[in-house]
């Protein structure tokens, strides 16, 4: 997995909606090559959000699962590419937060 969401100022969603959904597949491979894992390993969600003016337009947010390759090095540059994608594809101001989960804990049914 990636767990991707994609979070859009509202009053930005309408305008960069087009591009940013282009982006998905490109993005998705991105993520499938840094972080070792199949396409269909992945879930993205992009969401309008209601936010304030002084935040950035766009916040993503990936939740995965701990690898011994998943470096923080490595993540940090999962971190740049997808900031620096989405803020090409939107011309917004773009956070990226990504959360390592615990497997002992987790759950996931599909």
């Amino acid at each position: 997995m990636p767990n991707v969401k994609i979070y859009i100022d509202q009053a930005c969603y309408d305008a960069v909606r087009p591009a940013v959904s282009d982006l998905l597949p490109d993005l998705r491979a991105m993520l499938c090559d840094l972080l070792e894992v199949a396409p269909d390993a992945c879930q993205f969600a992009v969401l309008p959000v209601l936010g304030l003016p002084d935040q950035p337009r766009i916040n993503a947010e990936l939740h995965l699962m701990p690898r011994p390759s998943r470096t923080r090095d490595r993540l940090e540059q999962v971190a740049a590419g997808t900031r620096d994608s989405l803020s090409r594809a939107s011309g917004l101001t773009v956070a990226v937060r990504i959360a390592q989960l615990d497997a002992a804990t987790y759950v996931a049914l599909k």
